[in-house]
């Protein structure tokens, strides 16, 4: 099936007599008849459900949906975004273990690696992903084991040449991770062009309401552990806590998000309930209509800002000035990208912050990508962790304002920008 008609159909495939929309199996746990079919359960003998921790049937449901719509063999949903792409990382690293990561990511994820990881022996070194193929190599040791960047950015808009990256990683025996959040399956799909694990924040896009936090990790089934057996032994040998099971010879292309499964999320727990799961579905079920709205508001409001002088600068990978503008129409479907756009606005931070708060339809929130048209001063807020120096790192100028544009009437949103300049003049 085609990416729409998945989004529509996709995961839960009904029975007779059965209900046509996805059930809320809001149940911690599961019966069954023997001691023994449990047994098999717990020893991963069996596939089934028995504890909503690892997995439950409306969770599995939208997992499969989302894997389809990624074009991967599996994928696992996770509390957050930031839990997915923590898992995706932590699923193949261990304590004296390297990675290397784009330094243009979110804020949140940027701290996760440059701090948390670190605390649990875990270290990072951030590239520029502009740089060449001879620097970014530079960057690699033998311990590294993966390679992580966003489709694109959040909030910089960088947008990342996922060939490129990918044949990096490859050549260093190591798996390419690439967070999706913003372009969604619809826009792209990164496993289409050489990465072999996507991650994704469903609170943004594929939620598309700001109803529910969520996350996910997608498994390409692409990635040969067993040929880079000494990187992965967490993959490639006998796990004591299921009486030596070696994934990838008892999972094959599955071995990836089951260790995910069984491994990380039955010690850290960080599962989404299955209402979030079910409110999930019903923002997937719209994600096909919604995104080309998104990036076509998105595109007429870049423009309007390029006309206006109170503008320092702006960025929008749709317009042909942005730096990987051709990057973009090569590697987005329809050259779509997503529904941010980013600018800066004349006079600096004070006078930003005065154009935000002059705007009415658009609402000063954290969050960003729902269909509601919201903004806000990453700066100040999201990336306020970061210092001067960490964030020009990261691609966050001081000015920046990141305006999520919704799926209103483009003309009230513009009319709603011009209202907002008039009352800083």
């Amino acid at each position: 099936m085609k990416p729409s008609t998945i989004c529509v159909q996709g995961g839960w495939q009904p029975g007779k007599g059965e209900p046509r929309q996805l059930p809320i199996y809001q149940s911690t746990t599961f019966k069954y008849e023997t001691s023994d079919q449990m047994a098999r359960l717990f020893d991963l003998k069996d596939a089934g459900f028995f504890y909503t921790r690892l997995q439950n049937p409306t969770n599995e449901s939208v997992a499969k949906k989302i894997a389809d719509l990624e074009g991967g063999v599996a994928a696992i949903l996770t509390s957050s975004g930031q839990a997915a792409s923590f898992f995706a990382v932590f699923n193949i690293c261990e304590a004296g273990d390297h990675v290397v990561s784009t330094s243009a990511i979110y804020g949140g994820t940027y701290n996760l690696f440059a701090v948390t990881l670190k605390k649990l022996g875990i270290e990072t070194t951030f590239v520029d992903q502009s740089a060449s193929e001879e620097e970014i190599q530079a960057a690699f040791r033998p311990n590294t084991k993966c390679v992580f960047g966003e489709t694109i950015s959040n909030p910089s808009l960088d947008v990342l040449d996922i060939a490129k990256m990918s044949a990096i990683a490859h050549k260093n025996g190591v798996p390419m991770i690439v967070d999706n959040t913003f372009a969604t399956p619809i826009n792209c799909r990164p496993f289409e062009h050489g990465a072999d694990i996507v991650t994704h924040s469903t609170t943004k896009y594929m939620d598309g309401h700001a109803t529910q936090v969520g996350g996910a990790v997608v498994d390409s089934g692409n990635f040969d552990w067993d040929a880079h057996a000494d990187k992965f032994p967490g993959l490639t040998t006998p796990d004591e806590s299921y009486h030596g099971l070696v994934y990838t010879q008892a999972f094959g292309k599955m071995a990836y998000i089951t260790k995910c499964t069984v491994q990380l999320m039955r010690d850290l727990g960080a599962i989404p309930s299955p209402f979030n799961c079910f409110l999930l579905n019903l923002g997937l079920e719209s994600l096909h209509v919604r995104m080309p709205r998104h990036c076509e508001n998105a595109q007429a409001v870049a423009e309007f800002l390029e006309t206006q002088e109170d503008v320092a600068w702006i960025n929008y990978p749709g317009l042909p000035s942005h730096p990987q503008h051709e990057l973009a129409m090569r590697q987005f479907d329809k050259g779509y990208s997503c529904g941010v756009v980013t600018f800066g606005i004349k006079g600096g931070r004070e006078r930003a912050i005065k154009f935000m708060d002059s705007l009415k339809l658009a609402a000063i929130v954290t969050h960003v990508a729902d269909a509601r048209t919201c903004v806000l001063h990453p700066a100040s807020h999201t990336h306020r962790q970061l210092t001067d120096e960490q964030l020009l790192e990261a691609g966050v100028k001081p000015d920046l304002i990141r305006f999520s544009v919704g799926i209103e009437d483009v003309e009230d949103i513009i009319d709603d920008l011009k209202q907002a300049f008039a009352a800083i003049k």
